[in-house]
């Protein structure tokens, strides 16, 4: 027993060893300083390389480079015999002049840390330098054998290696594709663009001859030099010098009704083959370039579209808002002062209660380790051989009674573990703060297109997951178990990552004080409906509108991407940005779209099926079109969480709700009930289950984050949905006195009386059935008796007692 207890000490103390060496980061002032480092150092290089080459170094310094030690030893570099060192090693020894690019490389690198920019464009930089070195270090090597210093040894060393084995043929060859390659890949050569530069060229010649003839034609060309030939087949005269020949059109010569207001009296000619120097006197202005290209008009397009590109390089959708500054970290606020407090008594307490358990049903256990996290942790048991995992699973309460805790929960096995998990809560669990998930470095760096921190996982690591990818979230938990909580931790990490330009949120709260604060950045990040004053949509009456917009904003989207001939939001947004989509035709930046429902058990209540059917399709096809859905309900049930919607929202979130059913509802599997609330949930898209600690965020946290957003500069008006008209409601019906029902009367008194205008109340006061229960309802409305249909609600009574129903079938007789 006590070798065990030595051993999973031991196994968590180089764990917890592992742990910190995972979760040590560079600081922002460490990646400051070490950015100057680099810089300071790239100027050094190019002092101790410009110095090697002027004061020929490779000649005065290059018998003192052994003796360096020496302080009475002179050198000639401008770094002294620093500066003599690293020239030696870097271009003697290593690239020769290929090494001034390391000078680029350590500026560039200096740069990018100082400044906190992406390092995946960095990465690309190195390579493409380091491969352009080497290229250009064998090219010294094979071009200049009798300068050394020129290539380096590395270059000369290489460029002797590739001769040995494939000759100077060969060499020449792999150094030329090598170059090919960099063009290519790097510079973005490519024939079209060849083709283009040749094709400028070519109008620029001729717009430089058409130049010179109407500045100089006496002194430029002397036509009694000229030998003429006429031809009157063709129709044109041919003027032949020494080294020049021109043809000239005889219509030109001809003065005509037609082009007599067209007739230059100077004849232009047409050269066929060109051997002349332009006159140095003549000069060439840019604007007759311009008036020149402007006449031909397809090509000009061609070449238009070319220069956009290459001037104005990709459409930045973040143009309007260029100044726009994302939120700081330190307006979020820090609930803990360390990590995780892992408390030894207290594992080691749990550890034996767990063993002396499952030995008391003849269970025994070859191995256990402890995982903390901050609110829960995982003992990882391997039971003895023969042992059934079954029979582990059954003991669930009785472990949970041993241990006197709340919400024990048994995981067997592990996805991917040849392991048997116990979920133990802690007795003094850790907050989660937004800051620290914010803050880290998987979310900071994360490369997707939705990224959101939703807290920490039972390893303490930050669960980070993209929502383009979900591509739909169900949130479902009990009440006040962390759900409004979790809205704003994917509210705020979607803030902290993307653009205005980029995502914007329609809101949907019911309880219309959770989602309140983002009013204040409603013409920055929300979207709403033409006409309507809020942002946030608060009336139920309203979100059927909304959603059917939403609709319809997906059909036209489609549209777009049609036209486009791309398959998704990505790729479209992709070729607008490299101005390959016109927007005179309607093409525009695609924003993604996310609907946010805070409770959409009230929805299916009061709206029933003209909410569930829009929210249906929208999770069936929108995906491809950028709008996402996140929806969150008190009341995972199968009446609010249709089959319908569930097939369509993979990825679930669910917070602690009371019993097995519910669980089942929204996971699939059981173990949401048996969670410890304050944040815990439990996470699928389908495949394994996670569990996470939410991180926390207050409202002040939310409000300063809105305040910072909504004092910047904004959009003229939040992002427009297209309006939507709904069909006409209820049913229009012109009906005779004569063809109505023997019993409407008595309909109509039941409903007056009951101030109710519903089908089933005939059903059961008239003890009729549905259908012709329908027909005295349409009538009823048809008269005026009965409002329009309302979805799940009654229908409004027009007539208030049976006195004024009375009057109303005496004025209806006279």
């Amino acid at each position: 027993m006590a070798k065990t207890t030595k051993k999973a000490t031991s196994e968590k103390k180089s764990e917890t060893k592992t742990d910190n060496k995972r979760s040590w980061q560079i600081t922002k002032q460490q990646k400051f300083v070490l950015g100057c480092l680099f810089i300071l150092f790239s100027i050094a290089l190019l002092v101790a390389f410009i110095s090697f080459y002027i004061n020929g170094q490779w000649q005065s310094d290059q018998s003192a480079i052994s003796r360096l030690g020496d302080r009475n030893e002179e050198v000639q570099n401008w770094l002294g015999k620093f500066g003599a060192y690293l020239a030696d090693l870097i271009l003697y020894k290593g690239f020769g002049i290929a090494s001034f690019i390391f000078v680029r490389l350590f500026f560039l690198t200096g740069l990018f840390l100082a400044l906190e920019l992406t390092t995946k464009k960095l990465k690309n930089i190195w390579f493409w330098d380091l491969f352009a070195i080497i290229i250009v270090s064998v090219l010294f090597g094979f071009f200049a054998t009798s300068a050394p210093e020129l290539g380096g040894t590395i270059g000369f060393e290489l460029n002797s290696f590739l001769q040995d084995y494939i000759g100077k043929t060969g060499t020449l060859l792999t150094l030329l594709f090598g170059l090919i390659v960099y063009l290519i890949f790097k510079i973005k050569l490519s024939p079209e663009k060849i083709q283009s530069y040749f094709d400028s060229t070519k109008k620029e010649l001729k717009s430089e001859i058409g130049s010179l003839k109407t500045s100089q034609p006496e002194s430029a060309y002397n036509l009694e030099e000229f030998a003429i030939e006429e031809d009157s087949e063709e129709d044109t005269i041919h003027l032949k010098t020494e080294d020049t020949q021109f043809e000239i059109n005889k219509e030109a010569l001809k003065p005509t009704i037609s082009n007599s207001s067209e007739i230059d009296l100077n004849p232009t000619l047409k050269p066929v083959q060109m051997h002349i120097n332009p006159v140095s006197e003549t000069p060439v202005h840019t604007e007759e370039f311009v008036i020149e290209k402007a006449e031909e008009e397809d090509i000009i397009e061609e070449n238009l579209a070319s220069r956009l590109v290459a001037d104005f390089g990709l459409f930045d959708p973040t143009l309007d808002l260029s100044n726009y500054k994302f939120p700081t970290i330190d307006l979020l606020k820090e609930y803990s002062t360390g990590g995780i407090t892992i408390n030894q008594e207290e594992l080691e307490e749990n550890k034996n209660k767990i063993v002396d358990t499952l030995r008391n049903y003849k269970i025994e256990i070859a191995q256990i380790k402890a995982t903390v996290g901050p609110s829960v942790t995982l003992y990882e048991i391997v039971p003895e051989a023969g042992i059934r995992i079954s029979k582990i699973k059954s003991l669930e309460d009785d472990i949970a009674l041993s241990l006197s805790a709340l919400g024990i929960r048994i995981i067997a096995p592990i996805p991917g573990k040849g392991t048997i998990g116990i979920e133990v809560p802690n007795k003094n669990p850790t907050m989660v703060s937004m800051k620290s998930v914010i803050g880290s470095a998987k979310f900071q760096e994360a490369e997707m297109e939705l990224p959101i921190a939703l807290g920490k996982t039972i390893s303490n690591e930050t669960f980070v997951v993209d929502l383009a990818k979900m591509p739909h979230l169900l949130m479902a938990g009990a009440t006040g178990q962390g759900k409004s909580v979790g809205l704003n931790a994917v509210l705020t990490s979607l803030l902290y990552k993307k653009h205005p330009a980029e995502v914007k949120f329609v809101l949907v709260d019911p309880k219309k004080v959770e989602l309140t604060l983002f009013n204040k950045i409603e013409r920055h990040y929300l979207a709403k409906l033409p006409d309507t004053e809020d942002a946030i949509i608060t009336d139920n009456a309203k979100v059927v509108n909304t959603l059917n917009s939403l609709c319809v904003e997906m059909d036209n989207r489609y549209s777009l991407l049609k036209d486009a001939m791309v398959r998704n939001i990505k790729e479209y947004n992709d070729k607008f940005k490299a101005r390959k989509l016109n927007p005179e035709a309607g093409h525009r930046f695609l924003p993604y779209i996310i609907l946010v429902v805070d409770e959409f058990a009230d929805l299916i209540m009061t709206a029933g099926k003209e909410v569930e059917i829009p929210i249906a399709r929208l999770a069936q096809l929108a995906r491809a079109i950028g709008i996402h859905l996140i929806i969150a309900t008190q009341r995972p049930s199968v009446n609010v969480i249709t089959g319908l919607i569930k097939a369509n929202f993979p990825a679930r979130i669910a917070f602690r709700v009371t019993s097995k059913i519910d669980s089942r509802t929204i996971l699939d599997t059981q173990g949401a009930d048996q969670l410890i609330g304050r944040g815990d949930l439990l996470y699928t898209n389908g495949n394994d289950v996670v569990r996470v600690q939410c991180a926390f965020i207050d409202t002040p946290e939310v409000e300063k984050i809105t305040d910072f957003i909504g004092s910047q500069k904004a959009y003229a008006t939040a992002y427009l949905l297209p309006e939507f008209v709904g069909e006409e409601s209820g049913i229009n019906l012109d009906m005779d006195i004569s063809e109505r029902d023997s019993l409407f009367r008595e309909a109509a008194e039941i409903i007056v009386n009951a101030q109710q205008g519903s089908a089933s109340l005939l059903q059961r006061k008239l003890k009729l059935g549905y259908n012709r229960a329908g027909r005295l309802i349409d009538q009823l409305e048809a008269a005026g008796i009965v409002g329009p249909f309302e979805g799940s609600k009654a229908r409004s009574v027009n007539i208030s007692d049976l006195s004024a129903l009375d009057q109303f079938f005496n004025n209806e007789q006279n």
